[in-house]
């Protein structure tokens, strides 16, 4: 018996309509319909011709429902500029992303969750939220040395994206009492990690059935953001009285941020004036830091993950172990690491470099 969920999970991951899909398999539209509303039991060979085309196990269709996520529950980074068939794409990313950790977790002792409730309509405004947690996490003003480890190592459930669009660069999602948050590497990694934290400040801050909360929402995320990375008490430290190019182009890399986010911030704290800011942004726009992060920073990537493929890599398995454990097709197992690992190591430095590291514990 077929599960029509997972029929319409797997075609929306594959950006394609029923139309497109029953032209491929030589059925009609409707049965593709009815199949996926669980109307019409379908038979085996067409189930299979279903998976050839859409390049999925067999199996994976027999399956019980995926894990359903709603506009309501996801937090998208930029959803103004996302058509509907991107948004159920990335919905079904998600689904297939947390089943993918509900496998590690079943192998694996990951880290505890410790995420307090920071919600913006209660006692705290974004850059109070955001003093707060890092006093909750004791980071102290100072820089954050890895961002991306210290989101894991408090409970926060990261994966990577396969979109090759900026339309999907970064989502977030409370699931199960459990946070998880999709980074698309598409971006800089400075934009990346910005990213991060503006998930993060959604994660905290609009928790309770508020995280698709549109426009303010998405701004407190990126007030959090802006305060997270770059503490008022650091930048008044070391932000010169004399702001020009080369102070911005210099001193982005002590908070690992793009030279327009560091402009922002000292605009959004009095440092530069409206004249200032613009001016400095015409010219940052004429080198090229618009849209990019020329001579950027090393891309973050995820302990958790490269532990666990390292273990898996001990035992001579691979990502193809985890993609018939949860049947999903390689592709999509590979596309949610991606952007989240360095480049893989060759096979005789695989299990040095698992042992280099604190290894996660396997679960008895």
């Amino acid at each position: 018996m077929h599960n029509g969920k997972r029929l319409a999970a797997a075609r929306k991951r594959r950006k394609i309509t029923a139309k497109s899909l029953a032209e491929l398999c030589e059925l009609s539209p409707v049965t593709i319909t009815r199949l996926e509303a669980d109307q019409n039991a379908a038979d085996p060979a067409t189930i299979e011709r279903i998976a050839e085309a859409l390049g999925y196990p067999f199996d994976y269709f027999t399956l019980p429902d995926p894990p359903a996520l709603s506009a309501q529950q996801v937090s998208f980074r930029s959803l103004t500029n996302m058509s509907a068939k991107e948004r159920e794409a990335a919905f079904a990313a998600g689904g297939a992303g947390v089943e993918m950790f509900r496998w590690a977790e079943e192998l694996y002792e990951l880290p505890a969750l410790d995420l307090p409730d920071l919600r913006a309509d209660a006692e705290y405004s974004p850059e109070s939220a955001a003093v707060a947690l890092r006093a909750h996490w004791q980071l102290g003003d100072r820089p954050i040395p890895a961002v991306l480890k210290l989101f894991e190592a408090k409970g926060i459930r990261i994966l990577g994206l396969s979109e090759d669009t900026k339309n999907v660069d970064a989502f977030s999602f409370w699931m199960d009492d459990v946070p998880y948050m999709f980074l698309n590497s598409f971006k800089s990694a400075e934009r990346n990690l910005f990213d991060a934290c503006h998930e993060l400040g959604h994660l905290a801050m609009h928790r309770h059935g508020t995280m698709g909360g549109g426009r303010e929402a998405e701004n407190e995320a990126n007030a959090f953001a802006s305060a997270f990375l770059m503490p008022q008490s650091d930048i008044m430290a070391h932000v010169p009285r004399f702001i020009d190019i080369k102070v911005i182009l210099r001193l982005k890399r002590r908070w690992k941020v793009s030279a327009m986010a560091l402009a922002y911030r000292l605009r959004q704290l009095g440092m530069l004036t409206e004249w200032q800011h613009r001016t400095l942004c015409i010219q940052l726009g004429k080198l090229g830091y618009r849209s990019d992060e020329p001579e950027g920073i090393d891309r973050e990537t995820s302990v958790v993950w490269s532990q666990i493929l390292a273990d898996l890599w001990s035992k001579r398995e691979t990502k193809e172990s985890i993609a018939k454990a949860i049947k999903l097709p390689l592709d999509e197992v590979d596309g949610l690491i991606r952007g989240l690992l360095a480049q893989e190591q060759p096979a005789d430095n695989r299990l040095a470099a698992m042992e280099a590291k604190p290894a996660l514990r396997l679960v008895k």
